[in-house]
């Protein structure tokens, strides 16, 4: 990566003389900065800090999160990932997106190949994987909707090279899927989409961030450190001077930062989802080779006998526990399985085994759909802040898509002190009332 190039940056020559990275290079201190979350936005601005920064570079960054990695609505995901819409529209930047999680994937795939890492690893977050990081079965979307069929018509011919869309019908289907209802005879393939296991991710991309700590460190050049602490940050006026940068991806939960409270045009969420598997009494397996369903509900399938089923939206909700009491999980029960039977009318023989939740933060709707809120934010902090504050929020449903490119591109930033990095639809909500 090019820093201070003045054909590509606009920064002026002060500006450029002050960064914190030119004034650590200097002085040879360690440059300081704060990540907020261990989800999967934070997980990602670490690692690409540390790939990104000059190897010569000194570099402490300390991990904030009270729950610790992937403890939060991140560790909770469902892991159906895919760079479309619900009218398998590709996203906005999709393919960007896409390229970068199918990185951060091999990467954190790459950590845990070791034997002893991916014993620990997987013995703790994997047994609904049988012990994999990722299930690749594909994800089928059936049309549901004779009004919508032709617009899903038109968007799946514009898919991806490397996450195709096949137009299948139902012989084919339940090929894939035996007895998936299909009503008017059509569905929507994406064999390369993946269904990933959230927590085991977070936890290997972990280990990864750790294990470039150590080579970068061992190679002679600069000294890089990565500490995670386990504690809240409820003041971000706690860090100013300690920091030289401190980057915000809390969620939902960046709106209880007395400094930002009421100033960032998130709308909160709360996901319930439900695990079911099949009792010992049940002979048909869901199959090997079965993808995972898309509909009004989804199912995220684990295994031959556990699958996820998600997930309800409750607005407006300031609930971020992830336990969910037994009267939200049988409301839950009652909304999502009438939906998913619909659809997969074997799943009345599943039973519940238990259920998570998540608080998402929704970005407002724009003209490019419902995008993440990027940029630096000390304007909207005050004056005489010594420390540059950066926000990465409002992934919504679509953190796992979203985290592999926009980690990247605030890491990039923040080395820099250029907010022009971000596309400009991405900063565009500072430019309005920030209100909810």
């Amino acid at each position: 990566m090019v820093l201070f190039d003045s054909s590509i940056s606009p920064l002026t020559h002060s500006a450029k003389l002050s960064s914190p990275l030119l004034l650590s290079s200097l002085s040879h201190r360690p440059l300081r900065y704060a990540v907020l979350g261990a989800g999967f936005a934070g997980l990602s601005v670490a690692w690409h800090l540390l790939k990104e920064s000059p190897k010569d570079l000194n570099l402490h960054i300390d991990l904030y999160d009270e729950m610790g990695i992937g403890g939060g609505a991140s560790g909770v995901s469902g892991g159906l990932l895919h760079p479309y819409s619900p009218k398998v529209k590709l996203l906005w930047r999709g393919a960007e997106c896409w390229k970068e999680c199918m990185k951060l994937l091999s990467i954190a795939e790459q950590a845990v190949s070791s034997e002893e890492d991916l014993v620990s690893l997987s013995g703790e977050f994997g047994q609904d994987f049988g012990g994999i990081l990722d299930r690749r079965r594909g994800i089928i979307r059936p049309a549901t909707n004779m009004k919508t069929l032709n617009v899903l018509n038109d968007n799946a011919k514009n898919c991806l090279a490397n996450c195709k869309i096949e137009i299948i019908d139902k012989n084919a289907a339940e090929k894939l899927v035996p007895h998936i209802h299909m009503p008017f005879n059509l569905a929507f393939y994406m064999p390369e989409a993946i269904n990933v296991n959230s927590k085991y991710y977070l936890n290997a991309l972990f280990l990864a961030c750790q294990n470039i700590v150590k080579e970068l460190s061992a190679s002679g050049f600069g000294k890089k450190n990565l500490c995670l602490q386990k504690k809240s940050v409820y003041e971000l006026r706690e860090l100013e001077g300690e920091y030289d940068a401190v980057i915000i991806c809390l969620g939902a939960k960046a709106d209880l930062l007395p400094e930002l409270a009421g100033k960032l045009p998130l709308r909160t969420c709360r996901g319930v989802i439900l695990h079911l598997q099949l009792p010992d009494n049940i002979g048909e397996d869901y199959p090997d080779h079965g993808p995972s369903i898309l509909s009004d509900a989804w199912l995220a399938i684990k295994g031959n006998r556990r699958l996820d089923l998600g997930s309800t939206w409750e607005w407006k909700s300031r609930n971020s526990s992830s336990n969910v009491s037994t009267d939200e999980a049988s409301d839950a029960l009652q909304e999502l399985l009438p939906k998913a039977s619909a659809i997969y009318p074997g799943i009345t023989s599943w039973s519940f085994a238990g259920a998570r939740a998540g608080l998402r933060a929704m970005p407002p709707l724009t003209p490019h759909g419902s995008l993440p809120l990027l940029g630096c934010v000390n304007n909207i902090l005050g004056n005489d802040l010594i420390c540059k504050y950066w926000l990465l929020g409002g992934l919504g449903s679509r953190g796992l898509l979203y985290h592999g490119w926009l980690g990247k591109l605030t890491a990039e930033a923040v080395l820099s002190c250029n907010e022009q990095i971000f596309p400009s639809e991405l900063t565009s909500w500072k430019n309005k009332d920030s209100r909810p």
